[in-house]
């Protein structure tokens, strides 16, 4: 999925750095490719463990902690107004309730950072409980959640009564993804806000998203569970759709994958699916999965499933033919050495944005000499407003095939704060959970959208017979991983060297229409 550290401008997500069939070892780390795969029916089925409400609780304790004194409000999940798929809540409001029902609300109020939590239930008119099922209730809070609850009708005047205290105000804000909560304004939680302020004008409201990222950062043992078993699921996904036979379109293979994660447990994909075959390949966030593929073309799938909340992010590029074509292995070979050299530089202690780093150098020195470049220093003026004499490395031609960078979080969410920017220290801790995902996209295209100027001109002349060369081939290698007290373990085995992909798709049937 979306990388969060862009190596050339554009609109940022919130997050940022401070960042096989069995038995593959990736470089001289310590990584968990080298245990068994879980075989299907067996551990790969079993259900991982539940957060239960002791923990719950020290999530509440540890944000109040962090909060010290004040008020805090939250807002869950809305109930949908279609039939068309199933409700799942925002990621904060079950960090901190494990409560998956929709239109509920959490208040804290904190006093010497000790938090006295309460929840305001909508609860479900009789008749309509039988088409959807029962909520919780005040009646069975206490056992459920460990908290008290209320009606949520009651909230409104309790919020007003509170606001007069004197009392600093935090809010969680109520978006589905930090990742563009600029863009959502109009939720109940920010109108919420909105009317507190306009009757109380001298009450301070904070956004205490910040603090609940810091607390998610670091993943507890249940956690980093409940991430395992989502990355199992998606790698049998993975292995499914690499063994799908002649597929003719782009959604076969994400039929593959989805149905896969279904019947092994998943709630749902994580995150819409990518599959993009040939120059769909190169466009990121391609999620049509609609257009046909064809033997010659590389595909990549970049798909994860979501369990009890949890996500996964993995990404393979195969070949429709089952092998890959010179030029083709020549782009997946980099991308792959510079996924090994990020690897060896994921260590606890060690900076998010060096191993990033490490990375760009393997691509950009490989990229100089396919021709995909001028050089490894070489410059172009990018098609976006950057200062290229304050930010140099922003303009560097390697930037056009490697546009996005190469690490974020897992978690509740599928880009999830690492404890490196919470502590804004930089650098891998044990208890992170995150992927390592570069990529090369190479196509013509990128080359017409480049501004007319001496400079572009320039580099078009000398690149574009080898950007023909390997014309609409995107390639993204992307793996799960986790901080251990022993060093990087990497949790998505599934094949990722050329040999090991080519033969496990040579295990294809192929199906006679």
């Amino acid at each position: 999925m979306r990388a969060l550290f862009p190596s050339c401008p554009g609109r940022r997500g919130t997050l940022r750095p401070a960042a096989l069939l069995t038995l593959l070892a990736v470089g001289s780390t310590t990584l968990a490719a080298q245990q068994p795969r879980p075989r299907a029916g067996n551990a790969a089925r079993e259900p991982a463990p539940a957060i239960s409400l002791d923990e719950t609780a020290a999530r509440r304790r540890a944000l109040a902690e962090r909060l010290e004194n004040g008020v805090l409000i939250a807002f869950g999940g809305r109930a949908l107004v279609h039939d068309f798929s199933t409700f799942y809540q925002l990621p904060s409001f079950r960090y901190l309730t494990e409560l998956n029902e929709p239109d509920h609300a959490l208040l804290m109020v904190v006093k010497d950072k000790v938090p006295q939590s309460t929840l305001f239930l909508t609860p479900l008119d009789a008749r309509t409980a039988f088409y959807y099922g029962q909520r919780t209730d005040s009646a069975s809070s206490m056992a459920r959640t460990g908290m008290p609850a209320r009606s949520f009708s009651a909230l409104a005047a309790v919020l007003d009564s509170l606001a007069g205290s004197g009392q600093t105000f935090w809010h969680i804000p109520d978006v589905e993804t930090t990742d563009f909560s600029r863009l959502d304004t109009l939720t109940r939680g920010q109108e919420t806000v909105k009317a507190l302020t306009r009757a109380h004008p001298a009450l301070t409201i904070r956004n205490a998203m910040p603090h609940v990222l810091a607390v998610r950062a670091r993943k507890s043992a249940t956690e980093l569970a409940l991430i395992r078993k989502a990355v199992e699921i998606s790698a049998e996904g993975h292995r499914a759709a690499m063994l799908t036979a002649n597929p003719q379109h782009e959604y076969e293979l994400r039929a593959a994958l989805e149905y896969e994660f279904t019947r092994r447990g998943a709630e749902r994909p994580a995150y819409g699916s990518i599959v993009g075959g040939g120059y769909n390949g190169t466009t990121l966030h391609y999620m049509k999965d609609s257009d046909p593929v064809k033997p010659g073309d590389l595909v990549v799938m970049d798909a994860g499933a979501e369990y009890r909340g949890y996500a996964a992010d993995i990404t393979r590029t195969i070949p429709v033919s089952g092998r890959f074509t010179p030029e083709q292995r020549a782009l997946y070979q980099l991308v792959r050495d510079a996924q090994a050299a990020a690897e060896r530089n994921s260590k606890p202690g060690l900076s998010i944005r060096a191993a990033a780093d490490s990375s760009v150098a393997v691509r950009v020195k490989g990229l100089a000499a396919l021709g995909l470049i001028e050089s490894e220093d070489a410059q172009y003026d990018p098609p976006w407003r950057v200062d290229c004499v304050a930010s140099p490395a922003s303009c560097r031609q390697a930037n056009l095939w490697t546009i996005h960078g190469i690490t974020h979080g897992i978690g509740l969410a599928v880009h999830d704060p690492l404890q490196g920017d919470a502590r804004r220290d930089g650098v891998f801790h044990e208890g992170d959970a995150f992927t390592i995902e570069p990529g090369i996209y190479v196509s013509t295209k990128a080359l017409d959208v480049l501004p007319d100027t001496p400079r572009n001109r320039q580099f078009k002349a000398k690149v574009l017979a080898a950007v023909k060369r390997y014309e609409n081939t995107g390639v993204r290698i992307e793996d799960d991983y986790i901080i251990t007290d022993k060093g990087l373990e990497r949790l998505s085995l599934v094949p990722r060297e050329i040999d090991e992909i080519e033969a496990l798709m040579a295990r294809r049937r192929a199906i006679q229409p």
